[in-house]
């Protein structure tokens, strides 16, 4: 008999920067513990495609554009979510986006707002909008953020990501505390270097790919798939004692 504890039927997860990558990875997990899944994603025809994907689980779906950034169009995104799933349990907030390599001191402000719009302040917007749908609720509840290894290794070039990630985890130990007497207990995930759209890029240089990859022990490159457990543990009733935590999934780079 499987553990009980996994098993989330009748419980409702919101993903955001869930049509594909690390995001799509946790939506496939979690659907198939039966959890009902949301999914928020800027690109529409990407949404149609995981939810597409998903429909297998026989799981309940409902996915909407949002730009998490605005925080309008996340107060209306969850809203629809609610109207059409009834709750949300958990809450993944995972839509980010990349930084462009700047000299520190070359850096400037346009590029130092568009990755904090997206990285920081659309995960305070989703976790707020969320924290207050639980709290009102009441019954308790899961919130993670997706950090990033760069929250606590030198992101040389890249203070802009860095910056948003480092936020994440202190608003996530943050919310551990502050939150906890309603039931509702916030983890961090740092991923290490994962094959995504994002890292495409860097993932297919030769060069690049000749530096990095020696230094993962698991020798190889992660996936979204690799989320997946950790996703169903942090929303599911195994758990319920477990908050405030920074949980690294890097294949021991960050070890060696």
């Amino acid at each position: 008999m499987a553990y009980r504890a996994f098993d989330l039927t009748g419980k409702v997860a919101l993903v955001t920067g869930g049509n594909s990558g690390i995001g799509l990875g946790m939506a496939q997990a979690l659907a198939e513990a039966g959890a009902d899944v949301a999914i928020w994603g800027t690109n529409a025809a990407k949404n149609a495609a995981a939810t597409a994907q998903l429909e297998r689980t026989g799981v309940r779906l409902h996915a909407t554009v949002c730009d998490v950034g605005d925080e309008g169009a996340v107060e209306r995104a969850m809203e629809g979510t609610l109207a059409a799933l009834g709750r949300v349990d958990a809450c993944f907030a995972n839509a980010g986006t990349y930084g462009l390599k700047r000299k520190f001191t070359e850096l400037d402000s346009t590029e130092w707002h568009r990755v904090t719009r997206v990285n920081l302040d659309g995960a305070f917007h989703t976790l707020r909008a969320t924290a207050r749908h639980m709290v009102d609720r009441g019954g308790g509840g899961s919130l993670v953020g997706t950090a990033s290894l760069a929250a606590i290794e030198g992101a040389a070039r890249n203070a802009q990501y860095a910056a948003t990630k480092g936020a994440m985890v202190a608003m996530i130990r943050a919310l551990a505390v502050e939150l906890a007497r309603h039931g509702i207990r916030a983890n961090a995930i740092l991923p290490g270097w994962i094959e995504t759209a994002m890292t495409a890029g860097s993932v297919a240089d030769e060069r690049f790919a000749a530096a990095v990859l020696p230094r993962i022990p698991a020798r190889r490159w992660g996936t979204g798939a690799d989320f997946g457990g950790l996703a169903v543990y942090l929303m599911s009733d195994a758990s319920a004692y477990h908050t405030g935590d920074c949980l690294v999934v890097d294949g021991g780079y960050s070890l060696f």
